[in-house]
């Protein structure tokens, strides 16, 4: 995949300017990272899938996403393992595809990590508002403080911000318990199959809006577990890459998988999937439903989830960061963006992205369209990502893994043919959207193809190997 590039020469002191905090994060940190990116998800967004696909639609979507995140966590865990660079899903697809493939892998995480904050902040001002806070009825100055607090905190310091991260997080996660222990006395089978079949094709009190509506349930599906994908991101910071990348992702995989499953049948089978099909704010309606308008469980979950947004929001800028800074040190990207400050923070990488973000929120006010084109950029970074796994594991059986996935490339590709169909998806449920990362998506690859190409940086670590390879090839 366009092989051919050019390399130039830096200066001297050009990567002392360009270092990341070496061993700021350990296995749990990691594992309460990849938690942290993705628990906004529990607390809303996925029920929007019942409104597409019913009960069963949604459920059979997030069957189908929870395998293919599954399978293409091992194949991460795997990857990180062995090439542990802050440019992670680049770096990885860097090697088994060449420059162009793991330049289009940069991008699509890129996108999906500068829109989503962006994303979750609209809901962050929702919430604000919804909950009387300051007499607010705009929610901008909301955007506004959330990207200055958390900016500021990932430019402090990388051990600091996760470590306030996980704080945030551990609320997060007694909020979800509170929830299931709350509404499990209530839930009822019956209440999963309270949407009224239409007459779609193939519709049935398990799919109301037949085989169609499965298919568009698929978006939301992903919302429980988008972006624990990240979590390579911190191999870098990390005191042993090759023992604590595998075991943090797969933790933080289990307990996604737990809490996706708990939502799942306890929120609509408590308070009935027409109830919080269209919910903005579903765990506390589900909660007042069941217990009456005056729990104090609900109250409580409805403030804790918007540290739960909180926490999402926070360590997805992390995410942006990293995998800007990994693009740009490389040369792919503006150089500039890969600077870092006295507390090694790439601070320029977390202030652009967080600019455009915070213009993004203002401007738009739609989460709803902000989170499918996060989305759209996520799956169209998932087949290079498996596809990377896969042409590793063929090109170079014989590289040194610190961890090997079980069932090899037939564990990605079942994620690979898994995520094709996500990309397809997302075409059922806003075409706007995905026209609008198409667009975005090609206007960077031509920056690449014209002009990024020609002034790549060889002493990168993503690109050292394409430089040992030709070297090795010129001796045979």
């Amino acid at each position: 995949m366009a092989r051919r590039v050019d390399y130039q020469n830096v200066a001297d002191d050009y990567h002392q300017h360009r270092q990341l905090k070496k061993g700021a994060a350990g296995w749990v940190l990691l594992a309460g990272l990849g938690v942290s990116y993705v628990i906004s998800g529990d607390f809303a967004g996925w029920n929007f899938g019942l409104d597409e696909g019913g009960w069963g639609g949604l459920l059979i979507a997030t069957v189908l996403m929870a395998v293919m995140y599954t399978c293409m966590v091992l194949g991460l865990a795997e990857m990180s393992s062995t090439l542990p660079t802050a440019g992670a899903g680049y770096g990885f697809a860097r090697r088994a595809l060449g420059p162009l493939g793991g330049y289009a892998t940069g991008v699509a995480v890129l996108i999906e990590y500068a829109v989503a904050p962006a994303a979750i902040a609209v809901f962050i001002g929702g919430y604000v508002e919804a909950l009387g806070l300051f007499g607010l009825t705009n929610s901008w100055p909301v955007y506004l403080v959330a990207y200055l607090i958390f900016i500021g905190l990932h430019i402090w310091g990388v051990g600091e911000a996760l470590k306030v991260m996980f704080a945030i997080t551990a609320v997060a996660v007694v909020a979800l318990l509170a929830t299931v222990v709350g509404l499990l006395p209530h839930f009822r089978v019956d209440n999963l199959f309270d949407i009224a079949a239409t007459d779609a094709a193939g519709a049935s009190g398990f799919l109301p809006f037949g085989f169609a509506g499965a298919l568009a349930a698929l978006v939301y599906g992903i919302w429980f577990f988008l972006a624990v994908e990240g979590v390579p991101l911190a191999a870098e910071e990390t005191a042993d890459p090759k023992r604590d990348m595998p075991r943090g992702i797969i933790v933080a995989m289990g307990v996604l998988l737990v809490f996706a499953a708990f939502m799942l049948l306890l929120v609509p089978g408590s308070a009935g999937a027409e109830t919080v099909r269209v919910s903005d704010n579903p765990l506390p309606l589900a909660l007042r439903t069941a217990l009456g308008e005056a729990s104090w469980i609900a109250g409580f979950v409805n403030y804790a989830g918007l540290a739960g947004l909180v926490a999402s929001f926070f360590s997805i800028i992390y995410a942006y960061s990293r995998q800007l800074f990994a693009l740009s040190r490389a040369g792919y990207l503006p150089r500039v963006l890969s600077l870092t400050g006295s507390r090694k923070t790439p601070w320029v990488a977390l202030v652009v992205p967080g600019t455009i973000g915070f213009l993004l929120a203002a401007l738009t006010q739609n989460g709803a369209l902000l989170i499918n084109i996060a989305v759209f950029g996520a799956t169209v970074s998932y087949v290079l990502l498996n596809l990377s796994h896969i042409a590793l594991r063929r090109r170079e059986p014989d590289l040194e893994r610190g961890y090997r996935t079980p069932g090899g490339v037939v564990t990605t590709g079942i994620a690979l043919t898994l995520s094709v169909v996500a990309v397809i998806a997302t075409f059922f449920v806003d075409r706007t959207a995905a026209g609008i990362t198409a667009a975005v998506f090609v206007a960077f690859v031509a920056y690449f193809w014209f002009y990024s190409r020609h002034h790549l940086v060889s002493s990168a670590p993503e690109e050292e190997f394409d430089q040992i390879t030709e070297a090795e090839g010129g001796l045979r």
